[in-house]
């Protein structure tokens, strides 16, 4: 695949996720909105190896996310659990990302106005 068409692919990807948060609720959106522009920001130079494991895991998420946003309910329930095994591939920077990540859902408010960590 040229540079080009990896390129679009990645473009694609990031608009297709960026419109599927659209139906996120509005805090779980700019939330997601955030991390997803980070990382696709913090992924453009990486090796051709890596770049496929990226495209792999954020496709497996757009597609996961879609199935839970288009599933009626009457509370809408999204995300999914993470296995300990699969947890334990995470690098130190990834887990502190996600630590952060988790204490932000759990409280909202403390993460705006309080500049501890």
């Amino acid at each position: 695949m040229s540079a080009s068409e990896h390129l679009s692919r990645v473009r694609i990807l990031y608009k297709a996720i960026l419109r599927l948060h659209r139906s996120l609720p509005l805090e779980m959106r700019a939330m997601g909105d955030q991390y997803v522009k980070d990382e696709f920001r913090r992924h453009k130079q990486v090796n051709t190896a890596e770049a496929h494991v990226f495209m792999q895991e954020w496709t497996k998420y757009y597609l996961s996310l879609g199935k839970q946003l288009s599933a009626r309910r009457k509370e809408q329930i999204v995300g999914s659990h993470l296995s300990e095994e699969f947890a334990e591939h995470f690098s130190d920077d990834q887990a502190h990302q996600l630590l952060e990540l988790h204490k932000a859902i759990k409280n909202p408010q403390e993460g705006e106005g309080s500049s501890t960590s």
